[in-house]
């Protein structure tokens, strides 16, 4: 008798596969109706610009975050991750990512981690990923940073924190 095939089973806890857009500057979320690829300006704050990423993965507007496209580069910087990482929007735009973040143990696995899932969800991999990452120039402190792709043009959205105070981990 053979098996039958293999299937994939969502389990009760996962949120459904869905996408939403958000401002690349405010995280403000459009009204429900339909985003035109012509006119993709924030119209909450005029100066972002409007992508889109997994819904259960969208920034909120309080949230810091950074989209970085598939050379590494910063593209844009929330207001939070500004504060956050100490750095103007006009510092951060068009520099490596590296120059802000890095791994939050260099010594460790993650070292090359981090990179990877920059790379793998600038590439368009749908797999939402979390690893904790150290704020440059601030030591002593971990930050978990959620990865997940965006766009268009593809790019990748790094989330920093989250919603408790456990997603940020002063070492002491």
């Amino acid at each position: 008798m053979t098996p039958p095939p293999l299937r994939l089973i969502r389990g009760s806890l996962e949120e459904p596969d869905g996408w939403s857009w958000f401002c690349g500057q405010c995280a403000s979320r459009p009204s429900e109706e339909p985003v035109s690829p012509r006119g993709r300006v924030c119209r909450s704050c005029g100066m972002g610009l409007l992508l889109e990423t997994r819904s259960n993965a969208a920034p909120l507007r309080d949230d810091a975050f950074l989209v970085v496209d598939s050379s590494l580069t910063v593209q844009a910087v929330s207001r939070r991750a500004q504060a956050l990482l100490g750095v103007s929007e006009e510092e951060a735009m068009s520099q490596p990512v590296a120059q802000f973040l890095g791994a939050a143990d260099a010594e460790a696995r993650e070292a090359g981690e981090f990179i990877n899932l920059l790379r793998a969800a600038s590439a368009g991999s749908e797999e939402v990923r979390s690893l904790f990452v150290r704020p440059l120039g601030a030591f002593g402190v971990r930050v978990i940073a959620r990865i997940v792709p965006c766009g268009p043009p593809r790019a990748a959205l790094v989330v920093l924190g989250g919603r408790s105070a456990r997603d940020f981990l002063y070492v002491v």
